[in-house]
């Protein structure tokens, strides 16, 4: 990882200290989604992000997904995470194993000032109200899955095929982009934070998930 990533004064410094400013949305701690499609880097930048925010603990949303449920999570994730950490409790979760198939070990997650919260479907309509921010990776759809494809090798090629279904249904139904405070676009030399469609005036505020270069469909 290119350490000028995390030099001071580059956007990423920028948006932790605005995160950090930001009033609690889940009782004392401060969560921030970090959404966009499979493959657009949510994972990377959300490690750099925290630890640009001293160590800020990151929930994977690959953690609480499983092959039977890839996005009829949510129950679970309120249940189990959401609700206790906005009692000011530590929240406890089995995360997916997605070679064994199964749950493993309980982990904890205590309550902390700022929570990242990564994953495709982060920002949706469920979660929003809990949420004290809301980042979306900017990066194709098509651009995003290939590089997922890629990554993951062709022995995953048939759950990339099932999973573009799954997620291209997920952001038609429930867009997350239109609602996002701040767009990032990885660069050459670390990130660029733009506003997002919330806090950007004017025709930006009317972008849909069918708009602009992450043009769901």
């Amino acid at each position: 990882m290119p350490t000028s990533h995390l030099t001071p004064g580059n956007p990423i410094h920028a948006l932790a200290a605005r995160l950090r400013r930001l009033p609690p949305s889940c009782g004392p701690v401060r969560l921030i989604g970090v959404d966009g499609h499979a493959g657009s880097g949510k994972t990377t930048f959300a490690g750099e992000l925290a630890t640009v925010l001293d160590g800020a603990p990151v929930l994977h949303l690959d953690d609480i997904a499983t092959h039977e449920e890839l996005f009829g999570w949510t129950g679970r994730l309120l249940s189990e995470v959401i609700e206790p950490l906005g009692r000011g409790g530590t929240a406890r979760y089995a995360p997916y194993d997605w070679t064994a198939r199964e749950f493993g070990p309980v982990r904890e997650l205590a309550p902390a000032p700022v929570v990242l919260l990564e994953g495709v479907g982060a920002g949706r309509r469920a979660l929003r109200p809990w949420l004290a921010g809301l980042l979306w990776m900017e990066l194709p759809h098509e651009e995003a899955w290939a590089r997922g494809r890629r990554r993951d090798g062709e022995a995953q090629s048939d759950f990339w095929a099932g999973w573009v279904h799954a997620e291209r249904r997920h952001f038609t139904e429930d867009p997350t982009r239109p609602f996002a405070d701040h767009v990032v676009r990885q660069c050459p030399q670390g990130y660029e934070v733009l506003p997002g469609p919330v806090e950007a005036p004017g025709p930006d505020q009317f972008i849909t998930h069918r708009d602009g270069p992450s043009a769901a469909w």
